[in-house]
């Protein structure tokens, strides 16, 4: 079949990402957000011990190493959203429960 006009190929037409380079992002970000959920931690916790402080930035902390593996498995979509959703969780927990 020969391609007619001004039409392409589908594979010289597909623009972004490809699945190794968007599972390689997406690890590098929940690493660097794993980094910073630590950091956090370490903050809070010298401010003022407590267990809740503990759970909710170690709920982060564990969600962010499930992201890293749901991506070295090919899960990228999925592990975006539990990355948006959980972080934002995490945050609004510290907001709402933590004094």
């Amino acid at each position: 079949m020969d391609v007619v006009g001004d039409e392409e190929p589908l594979a010289e037409s597909r623009v972004g990402l490809t699945p190794r380079q968007a599972r390689r992002i997406r690890i590098a970000l929940a690493s660097v957000l794993m980094a910073a959920m630590a950091v956090v931690l370490v903050v809070r916790l010298a401010s003022r011990t407590s267990v809740l402080v503990v759970g909710v930035y170690g709920a982060a902390l564990v969600l962010c190493g499930v992201v890293i593996e749901l991506s070295r498995h090919g899960r990228t979509r999925l592990g975006t959203w539990l990355l948006a959703i959980g972080l934002a969780a995490a945050l609004a927990a510290d907001w709402l429960l933590l004094p």
